[in-house]
């Protein structure tokens, strides 16, 4: 349940809380929250349906409510209303709940909103402005009409109907302010400390204003105690933004806050210049960002520095940034679906995002990375060989291995094994998580590069050369010999090269090599038109295939070893 914060401060609150809101507008967690709180109090709700609002008073007295109008809550308005009518008076009332920015312009003029929505921020939470204002029947329906005929309007009805409800929203009388805690601040901190420590930088987009949402980076750590914060003052023109920009250039390793107003204007003239500085920055804060903002700075962070984006959101106002974004996170709990419907990965609670990207991120891309240069190893091996067997025989046009064998080396032969290492990992979970640090390997893009591609051509081109020209040094006198040798001397590599692409051995990657080799030494009863069964089963053949499968394996065991001897990767010590 969230945290919500009620300052009755004048007059009394709304009679039911939140319960003649709209179950679209809040989350069910918040509504049960505010009515909980008004049932603490001694009001409690007896009845809701689409059309009125039953309560009961703590003198046991039953209100009834009709409902005549709602107006949902919308990104643009950042308010919702709702025109209830108390049938045992008659009387009509107006109430409308929206955020301290626009509701202070539509409450009657006070001394004590703006200082108290500023403590409340300055705690790291959200402001909610609740306020009233009574209706008399005439004014209903003069209301009423133009409200109908503003919905029946052809052109511009959006408009239309703002503006008649606009009309209504004029002198209200303010009742109480509402502070609500944000659900991902509770467990934010360390999962912002592992993703620091990983080298990924973290931005907030926020819609909060921006004492809240200064305070907000505080607690959560993404600004550290020692680190200087430059609050971008309020720019409304290009010379305002130029000297604002020229102030913070001078600034070095300093974290920085700026409203989407004067985002707006940075980025309309002086983009580029922005970006640059504010990719330089530990920590940037955007506070009072509209969901078209959070989707623009993601793409320009794309643009501009080529890397990839991960956005993480919680509410439908960051469905169209995660959508924008290369990888979308959505965090399912107190604003609904939306975000989480709408993005690659869906997780119940923020501090699942650790273990996201550190453990299950981490161990796809160095899989991703292994399986696909391998797949491309066992076909660039196999072309190799039928490169080398060609030019030997003047490029004659004659295939190696015909049939069945093709078939089965892309097959049963070589895939169990080779998609086996899906399930290999350097690291365990809980070391992976413990030191983030790992995870720079991965920024820096070293198990998948050009570098390690040119290597895998290299093992290919060496091991599919070794097999051929071995084969076709030992082979006696017949050409079926030479595919028996080369063969079965591919599959034993294949196979021995997984073995030594694998970090830490799972049950299932053993019997997918014994399986695949089984299958292997089945088959060849029924492989004697491509293989001579007779001659397999001699000493010859074996040993022939032993020093042809030793002699294109070992130097690349061997040099594995020096390598992990002399120049350890980072997880060894960790594992060791």
């Amino acid at each position: 349940m969230p945290c919500w914060r009620w300052s009755t401060l004048r007059g009394r609150p709304f009679p039911g809380g939140a319960t003649a809101w709209p179950p679209s507008a809040l989350s069910e967690e918040a509504m049960v929250a505010l009515v909980q709180w008004t049932e603490s109090v001694g009001l409690t709700l007896v009845g809701r349906d689409q059309s009125s609002v039953q309560l009961r008073t703590p003198g046991d007295q039953i209100l009834n409510f009709t409902i005549l109008q709602i107006f949902p809550f919308t990104y643009e308005s950042k308010r919702m209303g709702i025109i209830v009518r108390d049938e045992s008076t008659g009387e009509i009332t107006f109430y409308m709940k929206g955020a301290d920015v626009v509701m202070a312009g539509i409450v009657q003029y006070n001394d004590w909103l703006e200082e108290e929505c500023g403590n409340m921020a300055r705690e790291g939470l959200r402001v909610l402005v609740v306020a009233k204002k009574s209706l008399a029947e005439e004014q209903y329906q003069d209301f009423e009409a133009r409200y109908v005929q503003a919905k029946l309007s052809v052109h511009d009805r959006s408009l239309k109907v703002a503006t008649v409800i606009e009309s209504l929203e004029m002198e209200m009388e303010l009742l109480c302010l509402t502070g609500v805690e944000d659900q991902l601040q509770a467990d934010v901190r360390p999962t912002l400390e592992t993703l620091r420590n990983a080298g990924i930088k973290v931005w907030m987009l926020t819609g909060d204003k921006l004492e809240t949402a200064t305070c907000t980076a505080k607690n959560a750590h993404l600004v550290t105690r020692n680190q200087d914060i430059h609050v971008f003052r309020l720019v409304t023109n290009r010379g305002e933004a130029h000297l604002e920009l020229n102030a913070f250039r001078r600034k070095h390793d300093c974290a920085l806050v700026i409203s989407g107003d004067s985002l707006e204007v940075c980025l309309k003239y002086y983009e580029y210049e922005f970006m640059e500085l504010a990719c330089q920055c530990p920590a940037v804060v955007c506070c009072r960002c509209a969901p078209t903002q959070k989707a623009q700075i993601v793409r320009l962070l794309q643009e501009r520095t080529g890397k990839l984006t991960c956005a993480v959101g919680d509410g439908g106002n960051d469905v169209s940034m995660i959508q924008e974004s290369d990888c979308g996170v959505g965090v399912e709990g107190k604003e609904g679906k939306q975000a989480s419907l709408a993005a690659d990965f869906s997780i119940t609670q923020f501090k699942h995002l650790g273990r996201l990207l550190m453990v299950h991120g981490r161990n796809s891309y160095k899989r991703s990375a292994a399986l696909s240069q391998f797949v491309i190893h066992r076909s660039l091996c196999i072309s190799t060989m039928q490169a080398v067997f060609s030019s030997v025989f003047y490029f004659a046009s004659v295939p190696l291995y015909q049939g069945f064998l093709i078939i089965g080396y892309s097959t049963i032969y070589t895939m169990f094994p080779v998609f086996s290492l899906v399930l290999d990992k350097d690291v365990k979970s809980e070391v992976a998580m413990l030191y983030p640090e790992l995870y720079k390997d991965l920024l820096k893009g070293r198990p998948l590069s050009y570098k390690t591609f040119l290597i895998w051509v290299l093992i290919s081109i060496y091991q599919g050369s070794t097999i051929m020209y071995g084969a076709l040094l030992l082979f006696e006198s017949e050409f079926v010999h030479i595919v028996a040798i080369s063969f079965t001397s591919l599959i034993l590599t294949e196979l021995l090269m997984v073995a030594l692409t694998i970090q830490t051995w799972h049950w299932l990657m053993t019997v997918a090599e014994l399986l695949s080799l089984a299958c292997y030494i089945a088959s060849l009863v029924f492989l004697h038109e491509f293989i001579d069964v007779y001659f397999i089963a001699t000493l010859s053949f074996l040993w022939k295939v032993s020093v042809i499968t030793l002699v294109s394996c070992l130097p690349l065991y061997v040099l594995k070893y020096l390598r992990r001897r002399f120049s350890p990767p980072s997880y060894s010590k960790l594992t060791s």
